[in-house]
């Protein structure tokens, strides 16, 4: 292995504190207090995790609408790690039926515990702790299961024809669930559909299953699969069900269908002439092999990191003490420490070590016009600086050369990396994916072209990280990192997949750097994985590249 996988793999800590095992946790809960008197809540789960100090949100379930037993359908994948205590929060929230974020939603309550005591338990049930301290009536259980080591993934569409109509003044709304059947005979929600509104023909959109969740490695387990008719009360229609396995879905690899009856077992019995409530169709089934974060750096795909710097007025004047671009001969600035924290973790993957450095909303030299791009270094056609020491010392150099004026766009800046990643498209291999930190001080003023830019952005090898500094009102800025619903551009079209993540550097003022880039670059790995993986490009094999020992002990 090469020195600068060594390194990273040192800074990551691969070697110090290996991941034990990857677990999954499932969510149910049982009897969600109405709050509202005229309807039932839409609930939605929240998970968090405790690191250094911080709850982090991991990951969230989907939204049930009216329903007080929710059972979901979203898997949570989580390494799990002997030697640490991992600390858990689970939120309930009751979702606005108009609105998909948090923002609007009730919180109703949350249980904590520790990841070591869900996987000794295998199933933990809590009661879930209400706003003010006092216990719910609603348990929540969360069960865990570890993963076997197979990392494939299956995609599945399915559709069906000639459903049964269960609705007197317009057809059906069918969706489709899929249970996996375990030794003990329990069952275990595998995937739920989507709802296709008044159709006996259904078309489910594509959906992607881990094999273990699917059939825990176990290609000949039944698989209990039941078609529902949706009701907006909560209540649905069973319209019917089948068995299937994973060995029968294969049949599907090869571009044929596999269909099975629906069958309700009550018609089955009480009408003479009856034949099925219709039939369900695997139109495709596809084996995707996943492959790891290492996978791709270790067969030579390097991080393309670039700072963009906020130098609007109000970050007040660098000569001034009590700027945010002060220059303390003793003490860097929040700027300065955000940049190293984060810089110093990406610069491992880089074997150059050259990274551009832009600011944003200056008047710059020689004409004093706003700039929302410009190089640093003032070398527009070389932008690059020799390490993160590089960079540091290019912002340093520029602050008294700068006018400090706005607004806060940061679209244009997003737009000219998005550039260079969309060069890497064309390449078709995984040689390099880019990374964007960029520091600011305020809400930006360009919002819908932000989101504009970030949609595009989703469909490149690219992540944007952006730590806000100062002690401004970020809220909004919550919106760009999909913690508040899908980020979509102003004209409607959804984030291909969620590549920005978003922190204030006050909550890590008082803890080691260490924290802060570990917040904001837990997700990128993830982010890596997903893009190379979502356009099935593979990782180059490793003894392509020159290497002086492997991975190992």
């Amino acid at each position: 292995m090469s020195d600068i996988y060594e390194s990273a793999a040192n800074s990551l800590g691969l070697f110090s504190s290996p991941c034990l095992t990857k677990v999954e946790l499932r969510v149910t809960c049982k009897g969600i207090s109405d709050r509202d008197a005229l309807s039932k809540p839409d609930p939605c789960f929240v998970l968090k995790m405790k690191s250094h100090g911080q709850w982090m949100e991991v990951d969230r379930t989907e939204v049930i609408r009216s329903c007080v037993n929710p059972t979901y359908s979203k898997v949570f994948t989580l390494d799990f790690y002997f030697e640490e205590v991992q600390r858990l929060r689970l939120e309930l929230y009751d979702v606005n039926s108009s609105h998909t974020g948090l923002k609007e939603a009730d919180f109703l309550g949350s249980v904590e515990c520790t990841l070591g005591q869900i996987i000794s338990q295998r199933n933990v049930c809590k009661a879930l702790l209400r706003p003010g301290g006092n216990v719910g009536k609603a348990i929540i259980t969360i069960t865990a299961e570890e993963l076997t080591g197979n990392d494939d993934y299956i995609e599945l569409s399915f559709s069906a024809r000639k459903l049964d109509d269960k609705d007197f003044f317009s057809k059906s709304d069918p969706f489709l669930e899929i249970y996996r059947v375990n030794d003990d005979a329990t069952m275990q929600l595998v995937y739920r559909t989507e709802t296709v509104m008044n159709n006996l023909n259904p078309v489910w959109k594509t959906f992607k299953v881990s094999l273990n969740s699917l059939c825990s490695g176990d290609h000949e387990r039944k698989l209990q699969c039941t078609v529902w008719d949706w009701d907006s009360n909560g209540k649905h229609d069973y319209i019917g069900e089948f068995e299937a396995s994973f060995k029968e879905m294969r049949g599907a690899i090869d571009g044929r269908q596999v269909q099975w009856p629906c069958l309700n077992p009550k018609y089955t019995v009480k009408k003479k002439n009856y034949r099925n409530s219709g039939i369900v169709i695997l139109n495709q089934c596809k084996i995707i092999k996943m492959h790891s974060f290492l996978d791709y750096i270790m067969g030579g795909c390097q991080i393309q990191f670039t700072v963009a710097i906020d130098f609007t007025a109000s970050n007040g004047d660098p000569r001034n003490s009590c700027s945010l671009h002060y220059i303390h001969p003793y003490q860097p600035n929040e700027y300065l420490k955000a940049l190293v924290a984060v810089g110093e973790i990406c610069q491992d993957y880089d074997s150059d070590k050259m990274f551009p450095a832009f600011g944003f909303g200056a008047q710059i030299p020689p004409d004093y016009k706003v700039s929302h791009d410009f190089a640093v270094n003032f070398n527009e056609e070389n932008p690059e600086c020799a390490g993160i020491q590089g960079v540091v010392e290019a912002y340093q150099a520029c602050l008294p050369k700068l006018q400090l004026y706005g607004p806060t766009n940061i679209a244009p800046i997003i737009q000219k990396v998005a550039n260079s990643a969309s060069q890497e498209v064309h390449t078709k291999e995984a040689m390099q994916y880019f990374i964007l930190l960029i520091l600011t001080d305020g809400v930006i003023t360009d919002m819908a072209d932000t989101r504009e830019a970030i949609v595009q952005a989703s469909h490149l090898p690219m992540s944007v990280i952006i730590v806000g500094i100062g002690n401004a009102d970020f809220s909004d800025m919550q919106m760009l990192d999909g913690d508040d619903g899908i980020l979509r551009s102003p004209k409607g079209e959804p984030v291909l997949r969620d590549i920005v993540q978003f922190v204030p550097f006050r909550n890590f003022k008082h803890v080691s750097p260490a924290a802060l880039a570990k917040s904001v670059l837990a997700e990128v790995p993830n982010q890596v994985v997903d893009y190379y993986n979502s356009k099935g490009i593979k990782p180059k094999v490793p003894s392509q590249y020159q290497s002086s020992r492997q991975f190992g002990p």
